[in-house]
């Protein structure tokens, strides 16, 4: 069996990177409490046959997943409903091009990219195109700008606010 494992090297991560991992998990959580969704850090799983018949392994930033039964071992063998990106610079080609494409094809409904660098927010929502393909369309840019825009497009009952996911206090 292929894994088709990608190896990315986050030896050196910025501090800030896991922050608003930590920071965007901990404000989903509570909200997410009675329900039957939990969001999950960077040390989950995801393991999907795609179209061709590859396996891929991938281990998102951030994830909201409803139906939490679906794993095999340490892996989650079914899409979640949600998918967080934290840019890094060696990740940052990965997360814009296989990865989103891996995730787009696993029908993914919403997909956050996050540069903290630049404190933006890329939304992405799932459509599809003439050829019912799933296809992900930019919804929304949020920055410090328009930052009260800062809202979850398949989750509109969370509350999100940007200054926290953006909190690199000590």
């Amino acid at each position: 069996m292929d894994l088709n494992l990608q190896i990315t090297d986050m030896a050196g991560a910025y501090i800030e990177h896991s922050m608003v991992i930590m920071n965007f998990c901990t404000m989903v959580s509570v909200q997410l409490k009675n329900s039957m969704c939990r969001v999950f850090s960077d040390n989950v799983q995801y393991r999907w046959q795609t179209k061709s018949g590859d396996v891929k392994t991938v281990i998102p930033d951030a994830t909201i997943n409803c139906q939490i039964r679906g794993r095999r071992g340490t892996s989650f063998i079914n899409a979640p409903q949600f998918v967080m990106e934290v840019l890094s610079d060696s990740t940052e080609e990965y997360d814009r091009g296989e990865k989103m494409r891996l995730y787009e094809s696993q029908e993914i409904n919403e997909y956050w990219i996050v540069n903290w660098r630049n404190r933006q927010v890329e939304i992405y929502d799932l459509g599809y195109d003439e050829h019912d393909d799933p296809e992900y369309h930019l919804w929304n840019v949020i920055t410090d700008q328009n930052k009260q825009e800062l809202k979850m497009v398949h989750f509109p009952h969370i509350k999100m606010d940007f200054d926290e996911l953006f909190n690199f206090k000590w």
